[in-house]
């Protein structure tokens, strides 16, 4: 497979799931919004997807609204929906003869959903949640669909480490946000209320009570989007795909310099197999997931400069 087929299946893939690690959390951080007694502050989140300035970002860290509309069509925001999905289309039209017709529909789907004012408008004036909930629905509409029509070949494995080297540091990016805003203002909202959200905002609300059945507890919370290997938004669940099909493009004879991305892969995967709740707690929530962060970047960094050398 020529290297910019690889990039741009790779890339369509880590743009969907990014727009949907965005979503989430722009869903969680409203209704923590709505139930805070006290002015909320967006910046954390601005902070990771945005690169706004420090004085705009400012200006409307605290108007929820003005937030949502800036995250979902901020022309001069990178990591805006509409310019997520605007690449995300991009690169799937520029690779239509390797993927198939349904996914492509299902993406150009998707790309026109998130330019119909219809949705500014609802952004403005009536309630995010179902906006967001819409557009949440279209991505697991298009990995659905993804599922069941790829063949099981190098570009799938390409999509499929996009995917979850994103959804990895989403994950990470969602459990590890919070903690550190509470240390700031811990009368901003509570922890209970928060871990709620949390969980529904990754789909692990109703797990989470067949696993631990105690109320919310934050220990078990890290257990479960961390640790756990069945949870599918669980950070190790992610990197043992990661490894999984890394390993299948190894037996590729056409790709040879793999050596040094299977180390770093293997060494996140051992970091997090042989950790414990305990350990993570003495060690710190926020070190340890800056330290994983920091390897999943590694990954990325290592992709892009012996798979996608000419990007």
């Amino acid at each position: 497979m020529l290297s910019r087929v690889a990039a741009n299946l790779y890339w369509l893939s880590r743009y969907v799931e990014r727009s949907d690690g965005i979503l989430r959390m722009l869903k969680i951080h409203y209704a923590s919004s709505q139930d805070s007694l006290q002015p909320f502050s967006w910046a954390p989140v601005m902070k990771i997807y945005s690169g706004l300035e420090e004085d705009l970002l400012r200006a409307i860290e605290y108007n929820s609204r003005e937030v949502l509309l800036y995250m979902f069509s901020g022309k001069d925001n990178q990591n805006s929906i509409v310019n997520i999905i605007t690449l995300a289309r991009e690169n799937a039209r520029s690779v239509q003869d390797h993927i198939p017709k349904d996914l492509w529909q299902c993406l150009n789907e998707y790309y026109h959903l998130v330019k119909d004012q219809r949705l500014i408008h609802s952004l403005k004036r009536d309630d995010p949640t179902s906006v967001l909930d819409e557009l949440i629905r279209q991505v697991m509409l298009y990995y659905g669909i993804a599922e069941i029509t790829m063949v099981r070949g190098e570009g799938r494995s390409f999509m499929n480490i996009g995917k979850y080297l994103e959804r990895s540091i989403q994950s990470a990016d969602i459990l590890d946000i919070k903690p550190e805003n509470n240390q700031n203002n811990p009368d901003l909202l509570s922890g209970t209320s928060y871990l709620k959200y949390l969980l529904l905002s990754l789909g692990a609300y109703d797990l989470y009570f067949k696993t631990y059945r105690r109320g919310f507890d934050i220990e078990n919370v890290v257990d479960l989007v961390v640790l756990n290997n069945d949870f599918p938004r669980s950070v190790l669940y992610s990197v043992n795909n990661i490894y999984r099909y890394f390993e299948r493009l190894k037996a590729n004879k056409n790709i040879l310099d793999f050596k040094e991305l299977s180390f770093i892969i293997g060494r996140l995967q051992s970091m997090i197999q042989y950790s414990t709740v305990e350990s993570i707690t003495q060690q710190g929530l926020h070190p340890y997931l800056a330290q994983i962060k920091k390897e999943l970047y590694s990954i990325g960094n290592t992709l892009n400069a012996q798979y996608f050398a000419y990007s």
